[in-house]
């Protein structure tokens, strides 16, 4: 394995971090290149990179919370929460339908893409309705209620753009080593309205994340029931880069062995992909602060592609494995 992954590494001049963890214990990890390219700062463990989509799974659980709490139903219309939802094309829109992007909404205010609920359409605005859903219903804003889910799942070092002050920062880029632009007001930007915190907003390192996927698939976070159904296929998405999947609430899964729970996220400059096999409870994350875009999303996204090609076989291998270790234990008994 590390081997496979570091020549994904070499061949693509990667800028970033991978990182594999068996449950707590690390089985690899790798960093390389720099988190501020003007003044050759190298990236570390103690790294902070902006992990775009893969904040949706934050939202995700915060809203799957409220739940438990009883003071919501996924089933519930956004129309009896939200004043804005309450006009004709978007009375029907439900919570689910934001979680799992079936609502049909594209932009806050704009024309539905189709009937909500007849198919699946990506949307960041459908996020950040449901950062509005929990602020109102919570009485605290959604950066409160991160931040007390970064502690119950033991994440010192995980913030939301917008309140950022610390140090640590992979500042973004576009290009490549030699030639780059540094994308401008990160991680404040994130913040914006063609972004959203609850949407991509939110910053973290290779550790929190591990720490997140332990958590929040151990049960620590969400019950055996809500855990379910955040990760259960509501939706099939066509992802331009990943090729068809399962989507759940703000989480991906494979259509094929072995089962994953994934997702990926994309600021400017930020390409990130955050994968976890339940069956061996194993964490893969790839983190990076720099995108060459005139080379089109699937070049920049191939090192995460080729890695995650790899942990699958490695994954399935391992299934397999146990599968005949356990047929010839229960033949000999």
């Amino acid at each position: 394995m590390k081997n496979q992954i570091d020549s994904v590494f070499k061949k693509y001049s990667f800028n970033g971090s991978v990182a594999i963890f068996k449950d707590s214990i690390e089985l690899y990890r790798k960093n390389q290149g720099y988190s501020d390219f003007k003044n050759k700062l190298e990236i570390d463990n103690n790294t902070i990179f902006a992990i775009g989509s893969v904040s949706k799974q934050f939202t995700a659980v915060l809203t799957l919370l409220l739940s438990e709490q009883g003071k919501l139903n996924v089933d519930d219309k956004v129309s009896e929460y939200l004043s804005e939802f309450q006009n004709k094309e978007y009375k029907d829109i439900t919570i689910h339908q934001l979680l799992n992007h079936t609502s049909g909404l594209n932009t806050l205010g704009g024309k539905l893409q189709f009937r909500s609920g007849s198919d699946f359409f990506y949307s960041n605005d459908g996020f950040n309705t449901l950062g509005k859903i929990i602020e109102k219903i919570s009485g605290k804003s959604y950066h409160r209620n991160v931040l007390e889910l970064f502690k119950k799942a033991g994440m010192a070092h995980s913030f939301i753009g917008t309140q950022f002050e610390g140090n640590n920062f992979a500042g973004a880029y576009l290009g490549n080593e030699k030639v780059f632009e540094k994308i401008q007001n990160m991680p404040k930007r994130l913040g914006s309205k063609d972004i959203g915190i609850p949407a991509g907003g939110i910053l973290s390192t290779i550790d929190d994340l591990h720490l997140w996927n332990n958590a929040l698939y151990s049960g620590k976070i969400l019950n055996t029931e809500t855990l379910k159904k955040f990760t259960a296929k509501s939706a099939e998405r066509h992802h331009p880069v990943f090729g068809k999947m399962g989507y759940g609430y703000g989480i991906m899964t494979n259509t094929e062995k072995p089962d994953t729970y994934f997702h990926s996220g994309y600021i400017k400059g930020s390409p990130s992909l955050n994968i976890y096999y339940p069956h061996t409870k194993t964490s893969v994350i790839i983190l990076s602060n720099i995108a060459d875009e005139g080379k089109g999303k699937n070049m920049i996204f191939k090192p995460h592609v080729e890695i995650k090609k790899i942990t699958d076989a490695i994954e399935n291998t391992v299934v397999q494995m146990e599968g005949e270790k356990t047929t010839k234990t229960t033949v000999k008994m």
